[in-house]
């Protein structure tokens, strides 16, 4: 997809710089890609005391199991 932005280029210089890319979109998508990583981080960890697990399983029971 063609986007137009207008974006501050020094921001986008440091990010390259950071991120070792050499080019704005792959610095661009490298922000995206991160962007929803720590969202869905954010969102699994809304679940935390909220699932009883059952972790008393033996390993090697469920290395057997098919």
């Amino acid at each position: 997809m063609r986007t137009t932005l207008d974006l501050p280029e020094k921001l986008v210089n440091e990010a390259m710089k950071l991120t070792h890319s050499d080019t704005k979109t792959r610095v661009i998508i490298l922000a995206l890609q991160e962007l929803i990583r720590k969202s869905k981080i954010s969102d699994l960890k809304n679940y935390k005391g909220k699932i009883d697990l059952d972790l008393n399983l033996n390993l090697d029971e469920l290395r057997n199991r098919h």
